[in-house]
């Protein structure tokens, strides 16, 4: 993978087709296939976690899926391995320039760093922030994935005009959608990208693995298992193929797709075909669905 100092430059200028990269800040690399399915499988073994946001780019604009988790969520929940607000600065995008961040969900390691966007408008779901500040949040149990700190600086960005609140499916820019996938969170979000290759659907944590949605077995944090299923089928129909389909956390997107390294910063190029032979192996995956 050559080191180039600077992410190159889309060939075309036409508004509404992106440049799409996944961006892993940190992974759990001891993690195990139980702790990633609601139902146990019997056949337990290492099923590592990758972090990650996305960066979408054109001659127009730079979008952000998500903003990863901060130092102090670090401190008190994983490690990082970088700070993704210092890796935008490294890859020559400026956070303070950035004017649309997509929220997928309000977890924290979706919704950490908002603080450090100087301008951006965050796009967000009725239904996840109205949950995220409603009475479930008595209950720890059902705030585990929620930073306080988040979802407060979320609420002072509201009161200073800054959140884009969508009800429901939305196309807030050229070439981007939105479609409301609920059952992780009560208002989570996959983000639908226009690319040279076609249109490439960021599930964030609509599915958290291929395996999740290919053998219709939620992630263990589900807050309703019968919408993450029907969500499931709609991811489909949505994407319209399996390889168009990036799950939020499942390292073997790196492994599909192209990697290339900016100033010291890994990415995985989503806009680029996926290498065939491991498409297929996905193929294959999906028979057992």
């Amino acid at each position: 993978m050559p080191d180039s100092s600077r992410l190159p430059k889309m060939e075309t200028s036409e508004d509404g087709i992106y440049q799409v990269y996944s961006l892993c800040y940190a992974r759990a690399r001891s993690r195990h296939v139980h702790e990633n399915f609601m139902i146990r499988d019997m056949h337990d073994g290492p099923m590592p976690m990758d972090f990650n946001l996305w960066i979408l780019r054109n001659a127009h604009r730079t979008v952000l899926v998500d903003t990863g988790f901060s130092q102090r969520a670090a401190n008190e929940r994983r490690p990082l391995d970088f700070d993704p607000i210092e890796a935008l600065a490294r890859l020559d995008i400026d956070p303070d320039a950035i004017e649309d961040v997509i929220i997928s969900h309000l977890h924290f390691d979706h919704a950490g760093n908002i603080d450090r966007f100087a301008k951006a408008r965050f796009h967000v779901q009725d239904a996840e922030v109205a949950y995220a500040t409603g009475r479930c949040m008595c209950d720890r149990t059902m705030r585990l994935g929620f930073d306080v700190e988040d979802v407060v600086t979320l609420v002072r960005h509201t009161y200073a005009e800054r959140v884009c609140f969508h009800d429901g499916d939305a196309t807030p820019l050229p070439g981007i959608s939105l479609h409301v996938l609920p059952g992780h969170t009560a208002g989570i979000q996959a983000v639908r990208v226009m690319t040279p290759r076609g249109p490439v659907v960021l599930a964030s944590d609509v599915s958290h693995f291929y395996a999740n949605f290919l053998r219709r077995g939620p992630f263990a944090a589900t807050l309703d298992a019968t919408e993450t299923l029907r969500s499931y089928e709609k991811l489909k129909e949505i994407a319209g193929a399996v390889e168009r389909i990036i799950p939020g956390h499942d390292p073997k997107v790196r492994m599909l797709y192209p990697s290339y390294t900016f100033n010291g910063i890994e990415l995985t190029a989503l806009h680029e075909e996926p290498k065939q032979h491991d498409i297929n192996t996905l193929a294959r995956l999906e028979s057992f669905a």
